[in-house]
């Protein structure tokens, strides 16, 4: 799978290693919140192993021409699969995303509107004018965007045009939670208990709440991904409940219609991949693992589920194909289920389109999706029989968001992208492997490898899941992040062995480019080095967190040895130092290192098993001279309400004069579509309120101060 995926809102996709954005692409990026996909036609594939689906057959007529209503990584890989089939593809772009990667490699382009995406990616009339000026046969909808809307379904109908996708029954019945789950029972699947109706206040919910018995889930009747949807223990959760996912429903989905249902405590997600043709057939292409999630939002997913057996995997299989069959389903499509300790399943929804996390089914399978896809909108039957579907191998994705994994394992964050490059020089498909080692030790040199500058991104949650012991053994669920982390993330904790080898190739760098410095003297008056030439040894001190740590330095090429506080290492690199990644050994173990910044007052930011660490490095004498320097005193935070994120502040619940108590509720900022109580730090009284609802705030704004 091309498992790493970067982002929180709308898709975007970087497509050449190490290249450098324009000026407009890098503003966009900000507004989206990035979502970094690197492309499906570059590490999707595998040289050595075809996709059994691959060849495609051409005298079996599809379409000549199909627009792509998407943008991304999903847009990119659709055109992908289209050219490979021989169909000519068609792009929308906003006026902002003109240059965008799908844009090159559609055939034709045509602008829907301007960066918003609710004129433009959203605009139903313009991308239908779009499709009636390049006469597209087919629309395929990608992910997220129109890809569920039964209105955009019946609009394309009306005009003979041909959506790849599903019914516009199949999208209406699948897409309201409350019909989906009645749907199911009469389809005989295992169903979580719950209400059925639609929940009308917080009074009924509460009524509702306490005949289920708590926890319950409070969740959105509309749409998916994890928004619009809280975990109530008490009364009081559930008013709290009601009020935000009813809000959060009616900005994401239209719709603010709410539903209760018990909640399964420490539970699994596992989802089945679903494929249905027009002529009754459909198939269950096994399963995949998206337990590890945060704000119900997936991290990572891997295929298949190291928990299920063969007899737990085929019957949650025949499960999910009785539902679409029972409203005719043609398409591939994904039906997820909760699976308790003892691999008792319960039906969640059904995702009535292609899933982000798709790529990880297809490499255990060997299909092709897309093509299946279009193959099925065309009116072909399925190919394959349930016996043809295979497990091949371990795969594994990772999300890589712009976000900040310290706040909450993830609160947004924006920033201007400066520079990406994606592991692309890794041999193969970077998370698939022949088992699941393979495919996670892949994912680990993936994650070291990618450069993402700019904005601040989950690279280290990422990779501390990934080598994390439980993870490894499986024994996961989805409260794993909030178990294995339960005072927050802190990143990678290091060992006394990986500390000294920070610190060893930290004091390698600044030397090397001391070094190097020396080279640009041009005569006896030109600036003069930190140190003096042909030095033998460098008598440093390093400081790492608060920790302050005597180092001796010394090279022969492109080795050092270095001393840490007693402790010898040799280390050896080419010492690019213009290289946004360097390849280090350290006493024969290889480490891949990012050195992010590097000043001249010894300040260095050195990206080193997934986490970023601040060092400071001085000169035996620099570091004399420090001690006469005075430090800059830090801000009291405890009187101050600063916004964690950059959001909108939907709601203030404050005014000046204002008692309030330690941890009542202030503000509620929306970012990302999900809405954040913010609450006061202490007791006291509200000095001042430096926002109002309908404001755009940044992160670290200053909201509201306290007496």
């Amino acid at each position: 799978m091309a498992g790493l995926w970067v982002g929180a809102s709308a898709l975007f996709t970087a497509g050449r290693r190490g290249r450098r954005w324009p000026q407009a692409q890098m503003r966009s990026a900000a507004l989206w919140t990035l979502k970094l996909v690197p492309r499906y036609s570059r590490q999707h594939l595998v040289v050595s192993r075809s996709l059994c689906s691959a060849g495609y057959e051409s005298n079996e007529k599809t379409f000549d021409k199909i627009l792509v209503a998407n943008r991304g990584e999903i847009a990119c890989r659709v055109v992908k699969t289209c050219k490979k089939m021989g169909i000519k593809t068609v792009a929308i772009h906003s006026d902002v995303d003109a240059s965008s990667v799908h844009v090159k490699m559609a055939d034709e382009a045509v602008c829907v509107g301007p960066a918003p995406t609710s004129k433009s990616y959203l605009n139903m009339d313009a991308i239908m004018e779009a499709i009636k000026k390049t006469g597209a046969q087919a629309v395929h909808p990608g992910y997220g965007f129109l890809s569920e809307n039964k209105e955009f379904a019946k609009c394309l109908a009306a005009e003979d045009v041909i959506f790849i996708g599903p019914d516009t029954h199949a999208i209406q019945a699948m897409g309201d939670k409350i019909e989906s789950k009645l749907l199911a029972k009469n389809a005989k699947v295992n169903t979580i208990p719950g209400f059925d109706g639609v929940v009308k206040d917080a009074d009924e919910a509460v009524r509702i709440a306490r005949e289920i018995g708590y926890p319950v889930m409070i969740k959105a009747s509309a749409g998916g991904g994890g928004k619009g949807m809280r975990i109530a223990w008490d009364d009081e959760e559930t008013r709290d409940g009601f009020r935000f996912s009813s809000q959060e429903a009616a900005s994401s989905f239209g719709d603010d219609r709410l539903l209760i249902e018990k909640f399964i405590d420490n539970p699994r997600h596992i989802e089945v991949q679903v494929l249905g043709d027009k002529h009754g057939n459909a198939l269950w292409l096994n399963e995949r693992e998206c337990s590890i999630q945060r704000r119900n939002q997936k991290v990572v997913e891997e295929a298949p589920s190291i928990f299920l057996d063969s007899e737990t995997r085929r019957a949650m299989g025949e499960q999910a194909v009785a539902l679409a069959k029972a409203v005719n389903y043609s398409s591939a499509g994904t039906v997820e289920f909760l699976v308790d300790s003892k691999k008792n399943f319960y039906f969640l929804e059904m995702n009535t389109r292609l899933q982000v996390e798709h790529p990880v089914t297809e490499c255990i399978t060997g299909l092709d999706l897309v093509q299946e896809m279009i193959r099925v909108a065309k009116g072909y039957p399925l190919r394959h029989k349930q016996a043809d579907i295979p497990i091949n191998g371990w795969a594994v994705e990772c999300r890589v968001y712009a976000e900040d994994p310290y706040k909450s394992f993830g609160l947004p964050s924006v920033g201007r992208l400066s520079q990406y490059q994606e592991p692309i020089h890794l041999p193969g498909l970077i998370t698939y492997g022949s088992d699941r080692t393979e495919a996670l030790k892949r994912m680990e040199d993936a994650l070291d490898n990618y450069v993402i500058r700019g904005v601040t991104h989950n690279i280290a949650l990422l990779r501390e899941v990934i080598i994390n012991s439980r993870f490894i053994e499986g024994d996961i669920n989805t409260k794993f992040l909030s178990d294995v982390y339960p005072d927050g993330f802190k990143g990678h904790q290091l060992t006394e062995n990986e500390r000294n080898q920070l610190l060893a190739i930290a004091s390698s760098l600044f030397v090397a480019s001391q070094l190097r410095a020396q080279h640009f003297q041009e005569d006896e008056n030109s600036r003069v080095p930190l140190v003096k030439p042909q030095v033998a040894n460098w008598e440093l001190s390093v400081k790492l967190h608060d920790e302050v740590h005597t180092v001796i330095a010394s090279n022969s090429g492109p080795t050092f040895s270095v001393e840490v506080d007693g402790s010898k290492l040799n280390v050896t690199s080419v010492w690019n130092l213009a290289s946004p990644l360097l390849s280090v050994n350290v006493d024969g173990t290889q480490r891949t290192i990012q050195c992010l910044s590097r000043e001249a007052s010894g300040n260095m930011s050195i990206q080193f098993l997934g986490t970023v660490y601040k060092v400071r490095i001085l000169t035996k004498l620099a570091s004399e001279l420090n001690t006469f320097m005075l430090e800059k005193a830090a801000e009291d935070t405890s009187s101050i309400l600063r916004s964690p994120m950059p959001g909108v502040v939907v709601a203030v619940s404050v005014k000046p004069g204002d008692l309030v108590a330690e941890g009542q509720e202030i503000c509620v900022i929306e970012a990302m579509k999900m809405q954040n109580s913010m609450t006061a730090g202490k007791t006291g009284k509200v000095k001042l309120v430096h926002c109002k609802a309908g404001d755009t705030v940044g992160e670290g704004d200053l909201l509201v101060e306290l007496e």
